[in-house]
């Protein structure tokens, strides 16, 4: 079982930054992707970055230039350092976790997990 912990939202004007953190406890082998997600009011929730095991990344195409997410393997912790924010960008914040949780041979065991969601709320 992996528990994730997030921190990092709040309340910003237009213009500024803010930097997301998901925490990951637990027991497994590895943490194969992590990531984030949001969900605006009334919208489904929908991808925003991820990065892989190797470090590569993907973002939505409207946060592409604006965010950057890394992680840190020793704490296993993601980031998602937003900039630019936007009133568009209001929304609840999931992080997204897919690890493994044993292997067989050459099989390997996976599992996913969602945090509890941070809110980011970007007014003027």
């Amino acid at each position: 079982q992996v528990q994730l912990v997030e921190s990092g939202g709040g309340d910003v004007h237009p213009g500024e930054s803010l930097t997301l953190a998901c925490a990951a406890s637990g027991s497994f082998v590895g943490i194969n992707v992590m990531g984030w997600y949001r969900q605006a009011p009334g919208k489904q929730r929908e991808l925003v970055a991820i990065i892989r095991s190797d470090g590569s990344t993907n973002y939505d195409y409207f946060v592409k230039d604006r965010f950057i997410i890394s992680r840190d393997d020793a704490k296993n912790t993601v980031y998602l350092q937003m900039n630019s924010l936007t009133p568009e960008d209001t929304a609840a914040y999931y992080c997204y976790v897919e690890y493994t949780t044993g292997t067989k041979g050459w099989t390997r065991y996976k599992a996913d997990r969602w945090g509890q969601g941070t809110m980011v709320t970007v007014s003027s």
